[in-house]
């Protein structure tokens, strides 16, 4: 981004098929902003089959990390250790199936903020517009326009009414095309549902 050079979007960046990130989402770190998928995405194996999706209009802030669902251990068993993964006959009997079938996809809407170093845990869906505290450790599923926080994340507040969230879900403006955005940033911007709703 011209003038920021910690800044990038993340879109063209990506180069693992197992990572989707929407258009104009970008990444903060004053250091390491193009290593994204290789810094803050961990445990992420093709084999594994899960995915990381990060919509449209998100702001990742320095050090997010998403932890992918390889990071997981069995624990059906007496011991958690991976015995499996270091050979020599230890991996006999070992159900990486059953284990993987478990895995479910890492999900962020679109126009989420999430702040610096939060954590984002295997199979989380965050929804439309949610805000994720700087710090939080997330470990389930986020509600659309929410304000989350803590360790473990916990539920601040709404950012609006029922009424309202309802009616950005349907509007869904992080998929109008980029000239009507261009003309309806005011509304987007603000705080009045009816001005946004009319630019519909």
């Amino acid at each position: 981004m011209a003038g920021y050079n910690q800044i990038v979007y993340l879109r063209p960046l990506i180069t693992r098929a197992n990572i989707e990130v929407g258009e104009y989402t970008y990444y903060d770190d004053p250091e390491h902003a193009k290593e994204f998928e290789h810094r803050n995405v961990l445990y992420h194996f093709d084999f594994a089959g899960d995915r990381l999706i990060i919509g449209k209009f998100c702001a990742l802030a320095t050090d997010v990390k998403f932890i992918m669902s390889s990071a997981n251990h069995a624990m059906d068993g007496f011991s958690t250790y991976p015995f499996n993964i270091f050979g020599g006959g230890w991996e006999e009997g070992f159900d990486f199936d059953a284990l993987k079938a478990g895995y479910r996809d890492t999900i962020v809407g679109n126009d989420v903020w999430i702040g610096r170093d939060a954590w984002i845990m295997p199979g989380v869906t965050i929804g439309n517009g949610a805000i994720i505290g700087t710090r939080a450790l997330v470990t389930k599923d986020v509600a659309p326009y929410s304000i989350v926080g803590g360790n473990p994340a916990r539920t601040i507040r709404q950012r609006f009414d029922d009424t309202t969230i309802e009616a950005l879900e349907q509007i869904a403006w992080w998929d109008w095309p980029p000239e009507k955005i261009g003309r309806n940033i005011r509304a987007i911007r603000g705080g009045d549902i009816r001005l946004l709703a009319e630019a519909v």
